[in-house]
């Protein structure tokens, strides 16, 4: 890449109706950061302030250092479920400093490469992912709809027709925020009392102040924060780059999950040293960011931070009067555009091998019932694992043929051998009744691992034992070096 186009202008600084629509994007996406940031503070048994001010640093820091423009890093709740048994035992400054810690190793995990394991994670876990995210996304909304006056739920109906149709005449101005502010103004010129943001907790008014964890810097108090610092760090990632390789596809561009994986880190260290909880992507926020409000650069990331914490310091008794009928509507908008709908058709699922399924519902039963994204994708990851090893262990085929004067009986190979697949070669061979003379003719397989190399030794074994001499032929280089250096050394038949 040229200098030139390294450090060519933003398209936002070019063209005026981009700038307006990553402006409006990052307004909509910070009044829905407000809820659920204090909602995720109080999971975690913190001050609202800790999520709020976590959610600014997080998403103006990420704008800078991410490698996916136009993704919402904030306060998540899957980063409240690690630290929340943490500050409530051990208090904020304990886990401050997890935080500082979690994203210490985020950033040495993506020197070591951990973005590159997202290319082992099949498409049927992504499909389960994002249809468990939206599911989360929509129950998480189930408690502001339950005991509350009888004008939340008109209000939420028709705060959902207006983001139903109005992009259908212009989308010059984002739905959610058109339906955030006649929901507001409605609400206040009506006087009637429904929940509002002001219920959810106190907002901060003041603006977040640099510091240092008051913890004993010794190896008891490294002991204590590690397992959470490690967790952090897993779990952010995880749902990070997840989130990124959904937003890649919804774009149809590529990002550098490198980047973003230093990057959150980078992000969570600066947000421990101004007193944050951490956090990691947001798939909620970042879908009404790109896909409600049709954002994709990093001046939406940026602002939606900015603008949260003018909002709340500085707006903050106004932003306590929205409904929260109007947000809610905007998330259950989100988690219906978020779920992939198609994954469940009829005609989909009849098409589909019944091992995708499965690995998509693992996902998803994994993700709802632990209320961990990362716990139900390594969940899948493992099913489709077992799933493809005993798929794959019965690709290797033996075809056995015998010369005409029948002093030599030659076993044609075929297939992948692996632990799983070559388990099985080793009783596919006559011992007893087979010449004197056995050549196993390898030109059509593979050897994968030492598994294979201890079936082909067991099975030489087994006709030394009676007399009986055999030759192995045809293995292809790799193969061939691979036996070479471990044949006769691994104890086969013991």
């Amino acid at each position: 890449m040229s200098e030139t186009a390294r450090w060519s202008r933003p398209d936002w600084l070019s063209s005026p109706k981009v700038l307006r629509t990553e402006v409006l994007a990052g307004l909509v996406v910070a009044l829905a950061l407000i809820p659920e940031a204090i909602s995720f503070s109080i999971l975690a048994g913190v001050d609202p302030r800790v999520g709020l001010f976590a959610s600014f640093t997080m998403a103006v820091t990420i704008a800078f250092t991410g490698g996916r423009p136009a993704m919402i890093s904030a306060a998540t709740g899957a980063v409240a479920l690690v630290v929340g048994p943490l500050a409530k035992e051990h208090g904020l400054d304990h886990l401050v400093a997890a935080v500082i810690l979690g994203g210490l190793l985020q950033v040495v995990l993506a020197l070591v490469g951990v973005a590159r394991l997202m290319r082992f994670i099949p498409r049927s876990v992504m499909v389960g992912f994002v249809n468990a995210l939206a599911i989360l996304i929509f129950t998480a909304q189930l408690p502001h709809l339950i005991d509350v006056p009888w004008l939340v739920y008109p209000l939420v109906a028709v705060a959902l027709a207006i983001m139903f149709v109005l992009p259908r005449f212009t989308t010059a101005v984002p739905a959610p925020l058109v339906a955030i502010v006649l929901m507001t103004a409605f609400v206040l010129i009506a006087r009637v009392t429904v929940p509002n943001v002001g219920d959810e907790g106190t907002l901060p008014d003041s603006l977040p102040t640099f510091g240092i964890p008051n913890v004993p810097f010794t190896l008891a108090t490294l002991q204590l924060i590690a397992p959470y610092a490690l967790g952090i760090a897993l779990v952010g990632l995880m749902e990070s780059l997840m989130t990124a390789k959904l937003v890649d596809d919804v774009t149809d561009t590529h990002s550098d999950k490198t980047r973003e994986s230093w990057g959150q880190g980078v992000a969570n260290i600066v947000t421990g040293f101004f007193g944050g909880m951490g956090g990691c992507a947001m798939i909620g926020q970042t879908m009404i960011n790109v896909k409600a409000s049709g954002a994709r650069t990093r001046l939406s990331t940026f602002l939606a931070g900015v603008f949260l914490l003018i909002l709340v310091v500085a707006l903050g008794d106004v932003v306590a009067l929205i409904p929260m009928a109007a947000l809610v509507a905007v998330m259950i908008m989100v988690s219906v555009g978020t779920f992939d709908w198609h994954s469940i058709a009829p005609a989909t699922l009849k098409r589909m091998p019944a091992g995708e399924i499965i690995v998509m519902l693992v996902t998803v039963a994994g993700t709802l019932t632990t209320h961990n994204l990362a716990v139900g994708v390594v969940l899948g990851v493992l099913a489709a694992m077992v799933i493809f090893a005993r798929r794959v262990a019965h690709f290797a085929q033996v075809d056995p043929e015998t010369t005409a004067d029948e002093t030599t009986r030659t076993y044609h190979v075929r297939g992948e051998l692996f632990f799983a697949s070559s388990n099985d070669l080793v009783y596919q061979f006559d011992y007893a009744n087979d010449p004197d003379r056995i050549v196993v003719d390898m030109s059509g397989a593979h050897i994968w691992d030492a598994s294979s190399v201890a079936a082909l030794d067991a099975i030489t074994t087994k006709y030394a034992a009676r007399g009986k001499q055999v030759q192995i032929v045809g293995l292809n280089e790799a193969s061939a070096t691979f036996h070479e250096n471990l044949a006769g050394k691994l104890n086969a038949g013991h």
